[in-house]
C-alpha cells in the first residue's frame, strides 16, 4: 500500500460537504534548539469546515451565541503547537474570504491564506494568541503562545488505504471520516520559532508524519500511532526503510456502523504488510485496547492475516501529551479527552505465520510515535449517552 497519490490529498469539501464537512492536513515533525540542542515534537495542521457557510470573518461553532442558534462553523483553523515540556497548543482563524485552495495533477493541492500556506512539499505560516484573547474567547479551544515555521517536506513512505477512501466511494460521501497518510515516512527540513525559540529542523532527525482526514463526522474511538524511528533488537540496528502506521475506531458507511476497526501497516525494510479489514480475502483480524492510567496512556494493538501479525505495544507519558480540541461541522464538541502526543515509544513483534507456526521476524524499538486515543465524553469527562 506504499503508494503516493496526489488525488486522496486534493481538497475534499465538495457537494453536501460544503456545507457539513471537514478537511485537514496534518504533519508533525521534530526540531533542535539551535542554542541548546534540545529536542523539540511539533505539529501543524491545516483545517477547513464548512466553506459554503462562510464569508469574510470565521464562524466560530463554540461561540455562545452561535451554539444558542445553532450556527454552524465555518473556517479555515491553523492549529499548530508541540508536545513535552510547555506542551502548548495554538489555533488562528481564517475566514473563507482569505483562503485559497486549488489541485492540479502536476503539484497536487494549494493552500493560501494570508501568511499561512501548505502545498505537498512546502509549509509557512504563523499563530499567536495572547493570554488575554484565551482569557476572553474560550471559543479558541486553544492556549496561548506564538510559532512560527518555514518548512519542506518530502514524502518517501504511503499508508494508501485502497479502495475505501478511493473515487467511487469519495464520489458517494459513502463513509463519515476518511483517511489518507500521504507521508508516514515525510523528512521535513527548515526552521520553527516556537515562543522566541528558534528551532532547527533536519530530514533525517525530523522522524516526521503527514496525512489528512475529511468527512462529516469524526470517529468515537479515535486511534492513531505511527514512527519511522525504528531499532531492531534482533539485529541490533536501526532501520532506515521501516515505518509503520495504525489508524481508525469505529467507520460510519451509508449511516452504518461498523463496530471497532483499525487500519494499519508495516513498511518493513521494503516490503510491506498490510492489515486491512476491508480485505476480506486476506483474513485480516484487529484486537485492540486503549488504557488510561493516572500517568499514561497505553495502547495494545494485534493485528494479523493470513500471513502475518504485528503486535503493538506503546504507551505514552500524559505529561508530555495535549488534550487535543476540535469541533465537528454540526458545531459540537464531543471529543472532549482526545489524547494526542508525538512522543510515544514500545516495541513492534513482527510474525511471518506458517499455517499455525508463527516465526518471529523481528523485534523492534519504536520512539518518537505519533499517538492518539479518545472517545466521545461529556465536558465533564464523563462518557457521551450513546
Amino acid at each position: 500500500m506504499n503508494k503516493y497519490d496526489l488525488k486522496r490529498n486534493y481538497p475534499m469539501l465538495t457537494g453536501k460537504f460544503r456545507k457539513q464537512g471537514y478537511d485537514w492536513w496534518w504533519h508533525n515533525f521534530t526540531g533542535i534548539d539551535e542554542n541548546t540542542g534540545e529536542e523539540r515534537t511539533f505539529f501543524i495542521e491545516y483545517f477547513t469546515v464548512n466553506p459554503a457557510l462562510g464569508g469574510k470573518e470565521p464562524v466560530l461553532g463554540q461561540l455562545q451565541e452561535n451554539k444558542l442558534s445553532g450556527k454552524k462553523p465555518s473556517y479555515l483553523m491553523v492549529k499548530a503547537g508541540w508536545w513535552g515540556k510547555d506542551k502548548t497548543q495554538l489555533h488562528r482563524f481564517i475566514g473563507w474570504d482569505d483562503v485559497k485552495l486549488s489541485a492540479n495533477k502536476k503539484t497536487g493541492f494549494v493552500l493560501h491564506a494570508k501568511d499561512c500556506a501548505c502545498t505537498e512539499t512546502t509549509m509557512c505560516g504563523s499563530v499567536d494568541i495572547s493570554q488575554k484573547d484565551c482569557a476572553e474567547h474560550p471559543e479558541y479551544m486553544c492556549d496561548a503562545g506564538s510559532m512560527s515555521w518555514n518548512l519542506s517536506v518530502k514524502k518517501v513512505v504511503t499508508f494508501n488505504v485502497g479502495y475505501g477512501a478511493g473515487s467511487l466511494f469519495r464520489n458517494l460521501k459513502a463513509f463519515e471520516m476518511y483517511w489518507h497518510a500521504q507521508g508516514i515516512k515525510a523528512l521535513y527540513s527548515g526552521t520553527v520559532t516556537a515562543n522566541g525559540k528558534k528551532y532547527i529542523v533536519k530530514e533525517q532527525e525530523s522522524f516526521g508524519y503527514a496525512d489528512k482526514n475529511w468527512g462529516s463526522n469524526f470517529t468515537s474511538p479515535w486511534v492513531w500511532l505511527s514512527s519511522w524511528d525504528v531499532y531492531s533488537k534482533t539485529q541490533n540496528k536501526r532501520l532506515d526503510n521501516t515505518a509503520f502506521e495504525i489508524g481508525g475506531g469505529c467507520p460510519v458507511a451509508f449511516g452504518i456502523h461498523l463496530n471497532r476497526k483499525l487500519l494499519g501497516e508495516i513498511w518493513y525494510e521494503g516490503k510491506d504488510y498490510e492489515f486491512n479489514f476491508s480485505k476480506f480475502w486476506t483474513g485480516s483480524k484487529t484486537f485492540f485496547e486503549c488504557e488510561e492510567t493516572e500517568t499514561e496512556i497505553i495502547w495494545h494493538v494485534i493485528q494479523e492475516t493470513r500471513k502475518a501479525l504485528l503486535d503493538t505495544r506503546i504507551k505514552c507519558e500524559k505529561k508530555d501529551m495535549l488534550l487535543v480540541n476540535y469541533e465537528d461541522p454540526l458545531g459540537q464538541k464531543r471529543h472532549n479527552r482526545l489524547w494526542n502526543g508525538g512522543t510515544g515509544n514500545g516495541t513492534l513483534m513482527l510474525y511471518k505465520k506458517q499455517g499455525k507456526k508463527k516465526i518471529l521476524l523481528d523485534e523492534m524499538i519504536v520512539r518518537h510515535v505519533g499517538c492518539e486515543y479518545g472517545e466521545y465524553c461529556n465536558p465533564d469527562g464523563t462518557p457521551e449517552k450513546q
